[in-house]
């Protein structure tokens, strides 16, 4: 059996954990009718008392399972939330490590400051998690980008795994502010943050809160009329009648991302046909180390809905995979190369109509000339709750180049006209030469994409022996 640990840096990365925790428990409460802690349910929890091994049959006794989870913030706001709700008994005191005062909407406070500060008490934390596994296999990283602690800290926890534990997969899911973000300095935190996720991350499963938005935007369209379920904010279940009342904006969009993580993982928590290893989402998806970036895509769309949702065929969820609405990034899934995509399905689906929508697509979507027959696929028997069956696709694809150049044109907007860097070069052991070593970084990674997709492979470029 082998397990994974969710480390939840800053807000936004905690307020995801919390849909994902959430949405776990209500998983494995409805698949495993007995109630006893098994092999599935120990991916992510662990056993406190191993006198009695019913944990979800009744709500009384849940205080007995704990989250293979560490939650680090630099403000209290959200974790003391996460401690006041129904998740409370998940997680301990030795899981969680935060701060009053916060980071200011600043990398550098968040790496420097907080990472230097808070260095050993992380790595504790981090340590005694691992060592509640058996067998740990990954580690997965959420935080957001535009933010202090969650693009500082976060890529500094990120560094330390990487020393630490080099030979566990690092999975990072990375939330990308928007165009119209509030945190004027966005650019330099998500430039700066950039750079560690190319050079210490195993895989990025990046997001973007426009693309999530208009993903919120295309449910309330298709949905108009139709009841749904709900989960409130912090919570277990609320309402059927929708995002109302005291539910966020927000929590719907962190309920996306969650349902992403949880049909990624899906394989190493139930049974299947055709399951994959996480551990074979690198092996196979990742040529070349640097080109880790990852396109999400999920299908069918529901937001805080569990039962109501419409019913898609797996064929109409092949298109939704490949359609720009359902990505979790926007990026054009018809512009540029594959490098490789894996399908992941969850549900009551033949091998047979896997492998014919496969044939469908592949004339449509051109792959590099060395991995033409680079599709990855896996087949859990066990769908969403509330639904028959569900697809995400997770695309290695040049087409998220433009991402990263417009993501470059932001911050040169701001960096040509030297606004606010004396926040950053105030912070002790902060440089202006670090901005130009990110940047360069940047310049590297598009440049990668670029020759991948002329054609030019760089020569000397470090490239993985790709999985049969």
């Amino acid at each position: 059996m082998t397990q994974s640990v969710v480390v939840q840096v800053g807000q936004c990365g905690n307020q995801i954990g919390c849909r994902f925790w959430d949405l776990a428990l209500r998983e494995h409460a409805h698949f495993n009718k007995s109630g006893l802690y098994d092999d599935t349910i120990g991916t992510f929890f662990h056993n406190v008392d191993s006198r009695n091994g019913v944990h979800l049959a009744g709500g009384e006794r849940i205080q007995m399972l704990k989250a293979r989870a560490v939650l680090v913030d630099m403000e209290e706001g959200v974790v003391s939330e996460i401690l006041q709700g129904p998740l409370r008994d998940v997680f301990d005191s030795t899981q969680l490590l935060t701060d009053v005062s916060g980071a200011g909407n600043n990398w550098a406070v968040g790496y420097m400051t907080y990472g230097s500060t808070y260095r050993e008490k992380i790595l504790d934390k981090l340590r005694k998690a691992a060592e509640q596994c058996d067998c740990l296999q990954a580690f997965f990283l959420l935080h957001s980008m535009g933010g202090g602690t969650g693009s500082g800290l976060g890529t500094k926890v990120l560094s330390l795994l990487k020393d630490e534990f080099p030979e566990v997969c690092r999975i990072v899911t990375p939330v990308y502010p928007s165009l119209e973000d509030d945190v004027i300095i966005s650019p330099y935190n998500s430039i700066l943050a950039m750079r560690e996720l190319t050079e210490n991350a195993d895989c990025v499963l990046p997001v973007e809160n426009q693309a999530l938005v208009e993903i919120l935007n295309k449910i309330k369209q298709t949905s108009h009329g139709r009841q749904s379920g709900a989960i409130m904010s912090g919570g277990i279940v609320s309402r059927k009648d929708g995002l109302i009342g005291s539910e966020r904006p927000f929590d719907a969009m962190n309920n996306i991302v969650a349902k992403m993580l949880l049909n990624m993982t899906s394989s190493a928590r139930f049974e299947g046909t055709l399951n994959m290893d996480l551990n074979e989402i690198t092996m196979n998806m990742v040529p070349f180390p640097q080109l880790h970036y990852l396109v999400p895509s999920l299908s069918p769309l529901y937001s805080l809905a569990d039962v109501s949702a419409p019913t898609r065929s797996l064929d109409q969820m092949f298109a939704d995979a490949f359609s720009k609405g359902h990505q979790l990034i926007k990026a054009n899934p018809k512009q540029g190369l594959y490098l490789a995509c894996a399908l992941m399905v969850r549900g009551n689906v033949q091998v047979s109509d896997l492998r014919r929508n496969i044939e469908r697509y592949k004339p449509l979507f051109p792959f590099v000339s060395w991995n033409q027959e680079g599709w990855k696929t896996s087949l859990c028997s066990v769908p969403p709750v509330g639904h028959t069956q569900s697809l995400l696709a997770l695309a290695n694809t040049t087409g998220i180049k433009s991402t990263f150049v417009e993501l470059r044109e932001r911050f040169t907007k701001l960096y040509k006209k030297k606004a606010h860097l004396h926040h950053y070069l105030q912070v002790d052991g902060m440089e202006l030469s670090l901005f130009s070593e990110a940047v360069t970084s940047l310049d590297s990674l598009i440049d990668e994409y670029h020759n991948v997709e002329t054609g030019k492979l760089i020569s000397d470029l470090p490239r993985f022996n790709m999985a049969k």
